[in-house]
């Protein structure tokens, strides 16, 4: 399958990498970067609940925060993830060592250049990728 083909292919957020790589990536790659994320410079664990079991998940993503603000590049088009935290409203994330709450997200679409983004997110939008953006929340 080809990525335009695939359903992770949305409008506005392209499928930038093939489908065997996610397909990889999904089943080597994420059940040993959950684990060390917190040990390894530039990974996160985002925690969120599916849409239709209502499971607690963990999914490995490298974010970028600015002010109250985090963003996240979208290389594979509109996953899993990113559809399970649009349709709650809210996930948890850990930054520089500290859980936050995520509210309000969205996404913004490749090809646009939003000055509120942190500039590794800012740079990926103009270059093609669709970003997920969501305000922080500390929790208490």
């Amino acid at each position: 399958m080809r990525a335009q083909d695939h359903p992770n292919n949305a409008p506005g957020v392209p499928m930038r990498f093939p489908p065997w790589f996610e397909n990889f990536q999904i089943k080597y790659i994420n059940p040993v970067a959950v684990p060390i994320a917190r040990f390894t410079p530039g990974i996160t664990v985002i925690t969120h609940r599916g849409r239709k079991s209502g499971r607690r998940l963990e999914t490995a993503v490298s974010a970028y925060r600015k002010g109250h603000t985090v963003a996240i590049m979208l290389g594979h088009g509109k996953t899993n993830w990113v559809k399970n935290i649009l349709a709650a409203g809210e996930a948890d994330i850990r930054l520089r060592g500290r859980d936050v709450h995520l509210i309000n997200p969205r996404i913004v679409e490749a090809g646009s250049d939003n000055p509120s983004l942190p500039l590794m997110a800012r740079i990926a939008a103009r270059r093609g990728f669709g970003v997920f953006v969501a305000d922080i929340v500390p929790i208490q």
